[in-house]
């Protein structure tokens, strides 16, 4: 072994000692100006929040009382014309020595008695407004780093927890023009790393406590909240956001954060016990979690949020990896994926949320599942966005019906239709009913007019088609609203069946897991479900099934009505109400309509429902009956076209056919499509704006080969030049008509 030169031993020694000389004599200066310094400080403080805040700072006193050791009393904060925002009697804190040489301050103990931070908003007046005050930027804006960023703020958040706490009787308070808040911490105290308090909420409503694990300079922290002897309640959210929370204990733990190749990465835990959450857009009942939870890692790179892959959802029995990633620049890009792994079918089934799918409640079923979902939405190329949702099944069998039977509409039954959640009559769905009418009763135009509209794939799709779920995202992002929805027949049967008409995201996706148990199991022939739909859906005010319509409309039965009257019927289910509004009061369509007729009846002739037409197939044969048109009101065209553009949240677009891949729900339910098309021609042949065109291009072409053959024969020129500019004028009102008619649908 080699010894090392005593020389350098010595060397070492020595600047060793003078680095500790160096120490002493600055800690020395240190200590003796302290005093100075901290009153430095003070007014320094002092200036900066009034200058930059209009804030009026005073401190009773303040002065060292050990080596690293301030004692501060009597503080106040008031905002300039506001009420006083913060008062506190007594505040001691200390800080490491060790971390303070290298610039970080890192506290050690704090003692905190008596104190009050009160926010207040009355009449639109806050004393906390200045938290929101912009100030002038003058330095050149550099690129964030978000990964050193994240980094930062956690270091600095934890720095700010102590070693050892002390706190009694510190209120915060907030009172705006109708309510008010108080949450008084009476005790709180982190002692060997170990957290506890009582809070008192509301002056006595209730009494919650933090207890738990905390070792900040570990990064190692875990802490639940619960209430004594109750619920954990948040009065104030529901007021304020009409949504009812609460749970027995919620915990979360931060186990790691490690920084490395440019990305920091946060590992924790957040679980709650027996949450209630009740919002009506949500669910009209109290959906009800008893155990939910989630391992998060959080990754944050220089430009990017995400949820990593060995993230873990925790849902009762059943467990499922999500992905969320949300890229901030050059472009912002949305990430979502999702995977559960094959699972048992019954513990998916029994995790659900109570309250939340009254139609599921008690089924029994047997076999396995695995669901995953994949979507990317580029903003630069919304419409590009991928969406890809599967559950794929092994032996999936439906074992017994629970609170549902989903099978019931193979045989007669009563249907009670809702207005505005009020029963209307029921309805016998069978052959006791006059008004029923068999599949085989109803004008085939009809049917294809309405599949046309509505669902062009019906007898192919599995009740889902995924291109028009992934335009309704894409549409929906562009007009940042849920605007466009995309509801096949078989999605429009089992809400108007089974479901209640309520627009909430728990009965959609309700919707969703009976279409899916229905097409899968085979439970329903397709032939039925569209009698059925026939049968049960609404085409005016207290309106229901194609019987009670087509007499309501035509006085005809369903197996006379024309062209015409079938492809108007197809354009009012989307808005039944204003199925009227479509008529003039001599009982013929609006011209507005003309458009729509001719991209159904077109599309219709190219599946070789019909016979190629170029007078509007049947749109100028159309006539309500009289006894309606007395009772109608005159209308302006302006109006009527509005009121005819109501459509239903749930209405599918129109000409929206599926590509043929495996589709939402298809390959999301396991099965697939065999035939095959070129996908850029469909496209094409299904793009309203290419058939818009070409309808005008071919309008275009016919007054042409009308003037050519105008009969000159005993006209004067005058006459001719006459004729040639009504037909011109004629040819504007036409494409104006398709223009219309194609924005309406």
């Amino acid at each position: 072994m080699q010894r090392l030169n005593p020389k350098y031993i010595r060397i070492a020694g020595i600047v060793l000692a003078s680095f500790i000389v160096l120490l002493l004599i600055v800690g020395y200066i240190a200590y003796s100006k302290r005093e100075s310094l901290l009153q430095h400080e003070i007014t320094k403080a002092k200036l900066k929040a009034k200058r930059d805040y209009n804030l009026d700072l005073e401190i009773g006193s303040a002065h060292f009382t050990g080596l690293s050791t301030v004692s501060f009393s009597d503080i106040t904060i008031v905002p300039l014309q506001r009420d006083s925002l913060l008062s506190i009697k007594r505040f001691d804190v200390s800080v490491k020595v060790f971390p303070l040489l290298f610039g970080d301050i890192k506290l050690a103990n704090v003692n905190l008695q008596n104190g009050h931070l009160n926010l207040t908003d009355i009449n639109h007046i806050k004393n906390f407004d200045f938290l929101f005050k912009k100030k002038k930027d003058t330095t050149q804006k550099t690129k964030i780093d978000l990964a050193a960023l994240s980094n930062n703020l956690i270091n600095q958040l934890l720095y700010k927890i102590p070693d050892n706490l002390t706190l009694n009787n510190f209120l915060v308070s907030f009172k705006n023009d109708s309510s008010s808040f108080s949450v008084l911490t009476q005790t709180a105290l982190i002692k060997n790393g170990q957290l506890t308090s009582t809070i008192n909420v509301n002056n006595g409503q209730a009494t919650w406590h933090f207890e738990g694990r905390m070792h900040p300079s570990d990064k190692d922290i875990a802490v639940k909240l619960y209430a004594e002897g109750k619920k954990v309640e948040l009065p104030f959210i529901e007021k304020r956001y009409k949504l009812k929370v609460n749970f027995d204990t919620i915990s979360t733990r931060l186990s790691k954060v490690e920084r490395s190749n440019g990305e920091t990465r946060i590992f924790g835990y957040w679980g709650i016990r027996n949450l209630l959450i009740h919002q009506s857009k949500l669910s009209s009942n109290d959906i009800v979690v008893p155990n939910a939870g989630i391992d998060a890692n959080l990754f944050v790179g220089e430009n990017y949020l995400s949820l990593d892959s060995s993230s873990v959802i925790h849902l009762k029995s059943i467990s499922a990896h999500p992905y969320i990633k949300y890229t901030l620049n050059p472009v912002k890009i949305y990430e979502l994926k999702l995977n559960t792994g094959w699972i048992n079918a019954q513990d998916l089934l029994d995790s659900f949320p109570n309250g939340m799918f009254d139609s599921l409640e008690g089924m029994q079923v047997g076999g396995k599942l695995n669901y995953k979902l994949n979507i990317f939405l580029n903003a630069a190329h919304p419409d590009d966005v991928q969406f890809d949702s599967r559950l794929d099944k092994n032996d999936f069998r439906i074992i017994s019906y629970g609170k549902t039977n989903l099978a019931k509409l193979n045989s007669p039954f009563v249907y009670t239709p809702y207005e505005k959640e009020k029963p209307m009559p029921s309805r016998v769905i069978g052959p006791q009913n006059p008004d029923f009418t068999p599949l085989q009763d109803i004008a085939p135009v009809l049917r294809y007019a309405v599949m046309t509209a509505e669902d062009p794939s019906f007898y192919t799709n599995h009740g889902f088609v995924e291109e028009s779920i992934r335009k309704s995202l894409a549409t929906d992002y562009k007009d940042k609203k849920f605007k466009r929805g995309g509801s096949t027949i078989s999605m429009q049967l089992v809400k108007n069946a089974f479901l209640s008409r309520e627009k909430t995201l728990a009965r959609k996706i309700e919707e969703i897991l009976i279409v899916w148990m229905i097409e899968n199991n085979q439970i329903m022939t397709k032939d039925r479900m569209l009698e059925v739909y026939f049968n049960i859906i609404e085409w005016g005010h207290n309106v229901y099934g194609i019987g009670e319509a087509s007499r309501y409309y035509f006085d005809k039965t369903p197996a006379q009505l024309t062209l015409g009257e079938s492809i108007y019927l197809a354009s009012i289910v989307p808005h039944p109400k204003t199925g009227l509004y479509s008529f003039l009061p001599d009982g013929t369509l609006r011209p507005s309509l003309v458009g729509y007729f001719n991209l159904i009846g077109k599309l219709m002739a190219g599946k070789g429902h019909t016979t190629p037409d170029s007078s509007g197939y049947g749109f100028y044969n159309v006539r309500l009956k009289e006894s309606l048109r007395k009772e109608m009101a005159p209308i302006d065209t302006t109006t009527a076209n509005i009121l005819m553009k109501q459509e239903d949240e749930d209405a599918a677009p129109v000409f929206v056919e599926p590509q043929k891949k495996p589709g939402f729900f298809q390959r999301l339910f396991g099965k697939h499509d065999t035939t095959a098309t070129n996908k850029k021609d469909e496209k094409k042949a299904l793009d309203p704006k290419e058939k818009l065109k070409a309808e005008i291009e071919k309008l275009k072409e016919d007054e042409k080969t009308k003037e050519l053959s105008i009969d000159t024969a005993g006209k004067t020129k005058k006459e001719i030049r006459q004729e040639k500019r009504r037909l011109r004028k004629d040819e504007k009102d036409r494409e104006k008509a398709l223009k219309d008619g194609s924005q309406q649908s």
